[in-house]
């Protein structure tokens, strides 16, 4: 089980290094002057909070993997991350609605990280 918690930890710190990569990824510094202030602002806040959720998520799993597997609280972590990625993967189809093989791919890699977080509590 430690693995499986030790492999959350190193998803969670991938995606928080991709989201760091996203004001050039994505060319933010021009494309974002293109909407207004507040949504500018907003899109950038949101990816700060993310990034600061994945690597605390890492950090969880790196430094108690032994409490996250053995205590109610641990357990009802990893099925909120389980549950965060899951919605993840809904919002592809919501909000992304494209045949685009990288979307196709992330779908994939979020669905991933709904069933290792979720392996963790119901693989003992």
């Amino acid at each position: 089980m430690k693995t499986i918690i030790l492999i959350c930890g190193i998803y969670s710190l991938a995606f928080a290094i991709f989201h760091i990569s996203f004001w050039k990824l994505f060319k933010w510094n021009s494309d974002l002057t293109k909407i207004s202030f507040a949504n500018k602002g907003i899109m950038q806040i949101l990816n700060v909070q993310i990034v600061y959720y994945f690597l605390f998520t890492a950090f969880i799993c790196f430094v108690f993997p032994y409490e996250l597997i053995s205590t109610k609280l641990g357990n009802m972590f990893l099925l909120g991350c389980s549950l965060f990625w899951l919605i993840r993967t809904i919002q592809q189809f919501i909000f992304l609605r494209a045949n685009h093989y990288a979307i196709h791919i992330l779908t994939v890699i979020f669905i991933i990280g709904a069933i290792i977080f979720g392996l963790a509590v119901f693989i003992k």
